[in-house]
């Protein structure tokens, strides 16, 4: 997925603020997509640029000026086409990068306790950030009388997708700890 479309995405449900997208970005996908609030802002402008949305600046009296974000008929095109072409994501998501294993896999060329105090580490962040889940399935179920069973059906299954990773990764940073402390007993019992 491109931010773009992302964002497209969201203001396709309704027109939003670039605050409101970056604050619903987060709450929706910020169990596996991170961003912030420079990179939507510079999005909003390109796809303005480009027809895809359209925005309306509103004045306000006690609080700053407001530019609310529209999908146009451009962007809502471009939106589904690229819904309709999923070959090059299909390829990414296969080949994704995980700076996480690549550490791990060098990790040899350290000490057996500061491996294990990064994976620690790794596990505390994960579990602190699993609360993320949560957040989404509660939006999930706010938005369900707005967006309507068919939307809603579809989030549900990247939630599911995210839950079982989660769970994966996490029963596989547990079984790592495991083999490592593990074999650090088995060297302390023979020293």
């Amino acid at each position: 997925m491109s931010l773009r479309h992302g964002l497209l995405g969201l203001i396709n449900y309704k027109p939003m603020t670039g605050y409101e997208l970056t604050r619903e970005f987060e709450q929706s996908f910020g169990f596996f997509w991170h961003t912030n609030f420079q990179q939507i802002y510079k999005e909003l402008d390109t796809m303005e640029k480009k027809g895809w949305l359209a925005s309306e600046r509103i004045m306000q009296m006690e609080k700053p000026n407001k530019r609310v974000y529209s999908i146009t008929p451009n962007g809502k095109a471009e939106l589904l086409d690229w819904l309709s072409s999923p070959e090059n994501d299909i390829k990414k998501f296969m080949q994704s990068k995980n700076v996480f294993l690549l550490r791990l896999a060098f990790a040899g060329e350290t000490s057996d306790e500061q491996a294990l105090d990064f994976l620690h580490l790794f596990r505390n962040e994960y579990l602190s950030n699993a609360r993320k889940f949560d957040d989404v399935e509660q939006l999930l179920a706010e938005d369900e009388a707005r967006l309507g069973p068919k939307v809603i059906k579809y989030w549900k299954l990247v939630v599911l997708h995210g839950e079982i990773i989660r769970k994966a990764r996490l029963d596989f940073i547990n079984k790592a700890i495991e083999i490592l402390e593990n074999e650090k007993e088995c060297e302390d019992e023979e020293s």
